[in-house]
């Protein structure tokens, strides 16, 4: 399915979510509104790395971030497999891909609207929790 986002439209494969489309997009419109900072669906994570990646992202706390090292480290991998991995998410916003970044810059973003909607996304969680990305 397709939601918009701040502008950005973007692919949600509701196959892997647990609840009907109408729930999800009830969801993410709350979501962007700032309503809600959780979703109340199971995902179904694909039995792979990607998926052993989703279930990292899954954990990161709304408003906090972690680097593509970090989520590597946790799974004794390498930052460019995460990179690589995030960007095969194929449920961005539900699974927050946009909390992880480089050590150093915001590194990138797959799905519609790019960086763009990195921002954006970090700069929403920003707005109620202050988590220091001035720096990006």
């Amino acid at each position: 399915m397709r939601v918009t986002m701040w502008g950005f439209a973007v692919d949600v494969d509701e196959r892997l979510v647990g609840c009907s489309a109408d729930s999800l997009r009830t969801q993410l419109a709350e979501y962007e509104d700032g309503e809600r900072r959780e979703f109340d669906v199971d995902v179904r994570f694909p039995d792979s790395f990607t998926g052993d990646v989703m279930r990292v992202m899954a954990s990161i706390p709304y408003g906090e971030t972690r680097t593509y090292g970090e989520v590597a480290a946790e799974l004794d991998s390498h930052a460019v497999a995460v990179g690589q991995a995030c960007g095969h998410n194929p449920v961005p916003l539900v699974v927050p891909c946009h909390r992880v970044v480089g050590a150093d810059s915001l590194g990138g973003f797959s799905a519609a609207g790019g960086v763009d909607l990195k921002r954006a996304l970090l700069d929403h969680e920003r707005g109620a929790t202050q988590t220091g990305l001035d720096a990006f």
